[in-house]
């Protein structure tokens, strides 16, 4: 179930339980890119999870982390207040590495000083390399290359027994090093694509200085996961939630290689889908799961649930509450149900679990914090350790159509939360016509799979317009179309404008009752890509 509610150390104990694998930790301290180095090393082949700064060295020991990335913050090392790991890190005898925050606060934790940098440094800068062993292995010494800084500190003097790798014009000490410890530090952010050899340094630290191999691939992930819903579920029945989405529909097929005949599907019709997919979604899974597929019909249910609910967090605990509510009573009527399948992703474990420190909840996701504490069906999640591209090359692997893999992501709320306020039949019927538009016209141009989301949100306001030379008083929508490769960050799509206008055009002249469109030109962070 949902881990928020244990703290730091009860999180990371849920997780050493289900460690079987080699695995790379990387330290949250509230990092935009903390995300993106977890992407990074996982794309290199090698598992990895981000953890809060704060975890304590006993329960990473624990977890059989064989080397931590530090992320950079938005704090000053020096400042009041900034977060700082548990210094007995240092003896897990593992290879650290820290990244511009990260490489601050280890070198002053060994006995170095850090300052504040005469002359801050954001954006691209070049670095000339001095020591070409290990981190710098396959660069020469008095090479220059471009990185991305992003810092307003800079590292005054090294600890005794570290060395200098790397300086620019404004950081004289841009890289470190304790070989002996196998201690690393970069100021820069060898993460992001602008930093031009940052895959080679990454890399060096995997495969050169850890000495790790690279085994982390969605096929052993996929056998992994069979292995381990056998044993987990035995000789009971499961149930799968299933949406339609890529989600759920890798899990079920996941589930079904595991348990076979074992497994019933069932499909929760909440009222809260887009324009005819309900039907679209039968039409798919019926065929394919026979008998063991179930349509349950909960329009007014969900409905009734919502009432009078504004605030998003109660939303979607509301819709969190009803599917287990539902699920638990279909449940009953199949002999020997125990378990519950659902396709939980890493980004909502991230988002919905709450650490002291710089992590925040951003939101509860309906399947994570939205569930309820005490629940009677066992949780199945063979997806939670994954980030969205990882889900649906596991589905191309199982052999999924490209119309599901590539379905954009739709929340598991619905379109209750791309509905700010009150949830009603009447607004519900309203956004589903509207955002049936956005998604034709983004088909219509091609750009379906160059877009990772692309939805309408109906706004709590209306303005004053003038239809057919007559004052109006309508309702105002934003339309939402945003780039990304996991979800973790995304940017708003640049749309071309006669294809913004024609979204404005027919939404106007097609959908009764609103009057003016506006376009969400907001990335994530600060934005998330939902409204609620």
């Amino acid at each position: 179930m949902a881990v928020a509610a244990t703290g730091v150390e009860g999180f990371l104990h849920a997780a050493g339980e289900r460690r079987v694998r080699e695995v790379i930790v990387v330290l949250d301290f509230g990092s935009q890119y903390t995300q993106l180095i977890a992407r990074r090393v996982r794309e290199a082949g090698v598992y990895c999870e981000i953890y809060p700064y704060d975890a304590s060295a006993d329960s990473l020991r624990k977890l059989g982390a064989k080397a931590l990335i530090l992320s950079g913050s938005p704090a000053s090392v020096y400042a009041q207040g900034a977060p700082k790991p548990d210094p007995r890190i240092f003896d897990l005898g593992v290879p650290l590495l820290g990244i511009c925050y990260g490489m601050g606060i280890l070198a002053e934790l060994a006995g170095g000083a850090v300052a504040a940098a005469q002359k801050r440094e954001y954006g691209a800068a070049e670095i000339t390399i001095q020591d070409t062993a290990d981190l710098f292995a396959g660069f020469y010494r008095g090479e220059t290359t471009r990185v991305w800084m992003s810092h307003g500190d800079r590292l005054e003097r090294l600890p005794d027994g570290w060395i200098a790798l790397a300086r620019t014009g404004n950081s004289p000490l841009a890289a470190c090093a304790d070989p002996g410890r196998r201690v690393f530090g970069v100021q820069f952010h060898p993460e992001v694509v602008h930093t031009v050899r940052g895959r080679d340094i990454l890399h060096n630290f995997l495969f050169r200085i850890c000495r790790l191999e690279a085994t982390w691939t969605m096929e052993n992930f996929l056998l992994e996961q069979e292995k381990k819903i056998c044993d987990q579920v035995g000789r009971d029945r499961i149930i799968c939630a299933l949406s339609g989405g890529v989600d759920s529909a890798v899990t079920a097929a996941i589930v079904e290689r595991a348990v076979g005949d074992g497994l019933t599907c069932v499909f929760v019709d909440n009222g809260l889908l887009r324009k005819g997919e309900a039907e679209a979604v039968c039409a798919f899974f019926a065929p394919r799961f026979g008998r063991r597929f179930r349509y349950v019909d909960a329009r007014e249910r969900f409905l009734h649930a919502l009432r009078g609910l504004v605030d998003p967090e109660e939303k979607r605990k509301a819709v969190g509450r009803t599917f287990i509510e539902v699920f638990e009573a279909e449940a009953a009527t199949i002999p020997g149900i125990a378990y519950l399948a659902q396709g939980t992703l890493y980004p909502d474990v991230i988002e919905s679990v709450s650490f002291r420190g710089p992590s925040a909840t951003i939101k509860s996701h309906h399947n994570v914090g939205g569930l309820p504490e005490r629940m009677r069906l066992k949780l199945v999640e063979p997806l939670r350790e994954l980030f969205k591209d990882e889900v649906r090359s596991l589905g191309e692997i199982l052999g999924l159509p490209p119309e599901i893999v590539h379905r954009q992501p739709f929340p598991g709320p619905g379109l209750a939360i791309r509905i700010i306020g009150e949830v009603t039949a009447e607004r519900l019927a309203l956004e589903r016509e509207v955002d049936s538009i956005v998604v034709e016209e983004i088909h219509a141009a091609g750009l379906q799979k160059l877009t990772w989301q692309a939805f309408a949100v109906l706004l709590p306001v209306k303005s004053v317009g003038v239809m057919g030379d007559e004052r109006t008083y309508d309702n105002v929508v934003a339309v939402r179309v945003v780039t990304s490769v996991d979800g973790m960050t995304a940017d708003w799509a640049r749309l071309p404008e006669d294809l913004l206008a024609r979204l404005s055009n027919r939404i106007i002249n097609e959908v009764p009752g609103v009057n003016r469109v506006v376009y969400d030109i907001s990335s994530k962070p600060p934005a998330t890509i939902e409204w609620e």
